[in-house]
């Protein structure tokens, strides 16, 4: 069985800017349980995206969480709002854990384990999965609820929620464009087709 819990720690240093420590131990008990069912041997293997390889999801959700951290001191330096940041560094950790299942598919063999064939599937969107893995492990509804981030997931979305979404869209459009050329909106549209 692999180290995840030492493999998620390094992977993420962004875990030390959360204050709750029962917060920053959800986020990694949230890895965790998506790592050992989708039967990663590495948090380093799950790649960005299906088809998209060049970038690890890793290497995303630390840009996400970059990206909104830095807009919320701006939001709150600037126009005087208070985002919560525990919240905003747990959901952006958390909002691709959901890939642990999702894209064992599209990977090579020597990359896994042996994958739970209960949760590991390209059915449910990594969106989705992992709420519900957020949900499992305890976390906060406000971090329950920033995950989702594909328009209509949730219905009434927070500042926190927003930072999320739209931290992931600066995120996926700057590896998009440095990996394939093309933005993120371009690449939906030609590989959605492709998916469905």
């Amino acid at each position: 069985m692999p180290d995840y819990e030492s493999q998620i720690r390094e992977a993420f240093p962004e875990l030390g800017s959360i204050d709750s420590p029962n917060l920053r131990e959800t986020v990694v008990d949230a890895w965790r349980l998506g790592l050992d069912r989708g039967g990663w041997n590495h948090i380093e293997d799950i790649p960005y995206a299906w088809n998209i390889h060049e970038v690890t999801n890793v290497e995303h959700v630390r840009g996400v969480t970059r990206i909104a951290c830095q807009t919320a001191e701006e939001q709150r330096d600037f126009h005087g709002a208070d985002p919560d940041i525990d919240t905003i560094v747990a959901a952006c950790l958390l909002h691709d854990v959901g890939k642990c299942y999702e894209y064992v598919d599209f990977v090579d063999d020597e990359t896994l384990l042996e994958p739970d064939p209960t949760y590991a599937t390209e059915e449910v969107p990594h969106s989705l999965s992992g709420y519900a893995l957020a949900h499992e492990v305890g976390c906060p509804l406000s971090v329950q609820r920033a995950i989702p981030h594909f328009i209509g997931e949730i219905p009434t979305r927070t500042i926190e929620a927003e930072l999320v979404k739209s931290a992931n869209s600066a995120s996926s459009n700057a590896i998009t464009q440095s990996t394939m050329g093309i933005t993120l909106q371009e690449w939906v549209d030609e590989y959605s087709q492709t998916q469905a």
